[in-house]
């Protein structure tokens, strides 16, 4: 479903080819430039096996709040609970709610070749729930910057093992993990100007129903276009 890691490790590569056929670049600009780009392509190929996988993720976020990922593959659809807001995905709508106050959600249409933009996650980050694909754009940003320092390192999360990357030298440091299995297992950083932490603290490879159905009581806006 939100699966867009293939085409950024292809943006990484093919960028990376052309960083080492110019004259702009010293070898060793290059070459660390090339350095980047495969570990995130290990990265990146972790996340996209995940893609296949039906799993919840729950994580701990700043301030003792809570946010969780289900994936389902049959039929295909993804939810991304956060504090204050859900949103879910699937084959026939992409659907925002906001869940303070008067809980109210809005139906969209479903993304057109089946894997949602970066930008249906624009609420998520500002609630503190940063997603995969946006981890992995942020990722590959930084694997084209020659400038950037991306180190890695090894750690265990919520009983899972997982491959950590620490990106400094740039605008927004930040340092993700993702597991064995391909999950986000935590994220540190600042996104767009705020501030977010998160950390895995329950995976499961089962998902509740409930996490794809709008909240009880929740108001419905359907936005979906009609047909003629």
């Amino acid at each position: 479903m939100p699966a867009v890691t293939t085409t950024l490790r292809a943006l990484v590569f093919s960028a990376v080819a052309s960083l080492a056929l110019t004259g702009c670049q010293t070898l060793d600009d290059a070459g660390r430039a090339l350095g980047h780009a495969e570990l995130v392509n290990e990265v990146a190929a972790r996340m996209d096996e995940a893609m296949e996988l039906t799993y919840t993720a729950d994580y701990q976020l700043v301030g003792g709040q809570t946010a969780s990922i289900a994936q389902e593959q049959k039929p295909s659809r993804t939810s991304y609970t956060y504090p204050g807001g859900k949103l879910t995905v699937t084959k026939e709508a992409t659907t925002e709610c906001q869940t303070t106050d008067q809980p109210v959600c809005t139906l969209a249409a479903p993304p057109a070749t089946g894997k949602p933009t970066v930008a249906v996650f624009t609420e998520a980050k500002r609630r503190g729930l940063v997603t995969p694909p946006v981890v992995m754009g942020m990722l590959t940003t930084a694997a084209l910057d020659p400038a950037a320092t991306i180190r890695q390192s090894d750690t265990t999360l919520a009983g899972f093992h997982a491959t950590c990357v620490e990106v400094s030298q740039v605008a927004d440091p930040f340092s993700a993990c993702v597991t064995n299995e391909g999950v986000l297992g935590s994220f540190t950083g600042t996104v767009e100007g705020k501030s977010v932490e998160l950390a895995l603290t329950r995976y499961t490879t089962s998902v509740e129903p409930a996490a794809f159905e709008v909240p009880a009581g929740a108001g419905v806006v359907d936005r979906r276009p009609t047909e003629a």
